[in-house]
């Protein structure tokens, strides 16, 4: 009986130590990863600085062709902002980044999964001494597959929307005019108060650097981003929130607490048409960056200078079809509006970044 209880303890024994030892290496398993993603964040923002593509190859590998897709992806991504900055007179001075790894998941196949929310913050400089340097931050939601192999972990496969990875050829030139040249636009405050829209939209940018609420949503709302985009959910907040603009909701364009929003709210030409045959929104600028921002008869400093903080801008790729909307809170020295949105997050982002010569914008200006 007592070899018998000897035995069992003894048993007992190696089997938590088993145990223990099967938790060490899923813990150590796991802060390689988590090491992992923070560097190759850290390169990918190092990237966006001098687009040297070498500082990539220790995270992906050329036998597999998703992960190669995924490294070009980062790359074409960099020569766009190179060449935003670029044709617009400036220079990319500093990339900055933090992450938050959400989720990770080892699969069947011994590959894992991991979810990860990425803070960028991204300084750029007009040339000349007698400009500023200016900041502004994206956040984005990746979803990316890892695989380890005799060289280490390296990028599988990768997902996220983030619209900044348009044809570096097709951005337009630069037409804005120095800030001193700008018409100054003011305007007395009625139903909509610009400046609390702004700070709601400052405040609830979501995980882009810059972003209050500990770059979180508001959560009174429903986030729609896997339902197709927040972006129009969220410029919807900022017109008719108590804490943001106060534009009283109207039957058609309404958010329904636990429900959602309804059509007009969370749809963007739902949205715009909502906008203009109201009354609360009028369109002062249509057409092509050159049409908007090159100075013209009946706009002697380009129909960008009708915007003010707290209007919107819609974004279509095919005429007529709104994809996308964002909100201007401010514009930098050289007079570049500068917008905030959803899906993905953007603070203080030039309002032509990510989009090209195709590229069709309405500007309206919400009446106040």
């Amino acid at each position: 009986m007592v070899r018998a209880k000897i035995l069992i303890w003894i048993s007992v024994f190696f089997l938590f130590q088993t145990i223990a030892t099967a938790q060490d290496d899923g813990q150590q398993e796991e802060q390689e990863i988590r090491t992992f993603l923070q560097q190759l964040f850290q390169a990918r923002a190092q990237l966006l600085l001098d687009v040297d593509s070498e500082i990539l190859d220790g995270f992906y590998t050329a036998k597999e062709k998703a992960s190669v897709y995924a490294k070009g992806y980062e790359i074409r991504r960099a020569r766009y902002i190179q060449e935003w900055a670029k044709l617009r007179e400036a220079n990319i001075v500093d990339a900055r980044n933090q992450i938050r790894v959400v989720r990770i998941r080892e699969k069947e196949d011994g590959k894992v999964s991991a979810s990860v929310i990425q803070t960028l913050q991204v300084t750029y400089k007009y040339f000349g001494d007698q400009y500023p340097v200016h900041s502004f931050g994206i956040g984005t939601r990746h979803f990316i597959q890892l695989k380890k192999d005799e060289e280490g972990w390296h990028v599988s496969r990768e997902y996220y929307s983030d619209p900044m990875e348009e044809n570096p050829n097709n951005i337009p030139v630069n037409h804005i005019k120095p800030e001193s040249e700008l018409q100054e636009i003011q305007g007395q405050r009625k139903r909509y108060n610009r400046e609390k829209a702004v700070a709601y939209a400052n405040k609830y940018a979501g995980a882009a650097w810059g972003a209050g609420n500990n770059q979180r949503y508001n959560q009174k709302y429903r986030d729609y981003h896997y339902m197709g985009g927040d972006c129009t959910n969220f410029a919807s907040q900022v017109l008719a929130d108590p804490e943001g603009g106060g534009l009283p909701m109207t039957k058609t364009w309404r958010y329904y607490p636990g429900q959602g929003g309804s059509q007009a709210w969370v749809q963007t030409d739902a949205f715009k048409r909502f906008l203009v045959h109201s009354g609360y929104g009028q369109v002062v600028g249509y057409g092509h960056y050159s049409d908007l921002a090159k100075p013209n008869s009946r706009h002697p400093d380009g129909a960008i200078a009708k915007l003010e903080p707290g209007d919107l801008i819609g974004y279509e790729m095919k005429k007529g079809d709104v994809d996308h909307f964002s909100v201007v809170v401010a514009k930098d020295s050289k007079g570049t509006p500068l917008v905030n949105s959803h899906t993905g997050d953007r603070y203080h982002v030039p309002w032509d970044i990510g989009w090209d010569k195709d590229t069709r914008f309405v500007f309206i200006h919400i009446r106040d």
